[in-house]
């Protein structure tokens, strides 16, 4: 039993994301909400965008791990960046942490005017699928 992601004819190809992702049933679905990057005290951690994002990631592998899951069980990302920060090195800071074994995963991105934590430039949230064993 394995997820299964798909990149249908008729779509784009991409190496970086998937379009369709089929999750078996008696998969254990996890959430994570929104993470900046900040640290276990709630203070961005720089103004700058690479660095922020590799500690969103963090952040996120932290609230995985606490449902008992990884980066490898992420289905899809959402990634939100501030309108005025540079693409190229928020991407630079977290493609190689995006792609999962296998087919990439599905991901949202979007720029966008402010996030709620004042400073952060990037937010990311993902939702994870574990298979039962």
């Amino acid at each position: 039993m394995d997820i299964i992601r798909l990149q249908p004819a008729g779509l784009v190809v991409s190496p970086a994301f998937s379009h369709v992702a089929i999750v078996p049933a008696g998969a254990t679905t996890i959430y994570v909400g929104g993470q900046n990057g900040i640290d276990d005290t709630g203070t961005v951690v720089s103004t700058d965008i690479g660095e922020q994002s590799s500690r969103a990631i963090d952040n996120v592998v932290v609230a995985l791990g606490a449902a008992g899951a990884s980066l490898k069980d992420v289905v899809q990302w959402t990634v939100l960046i501030a309108a005025d920060a540079d693409l190229g090195a928020a991407y630079g800071a977290i493609a190689p942490r995006l792609a999962g074994p296998g087919a990439p995963p599905l991901v949202t991105a979007a720029r966008v005017a402010g996030l709620g934590v004042s400073g952060a430039l990037i937010e990311v949230s993902v939702i994870a699928a574990v298979l039962p064993s």
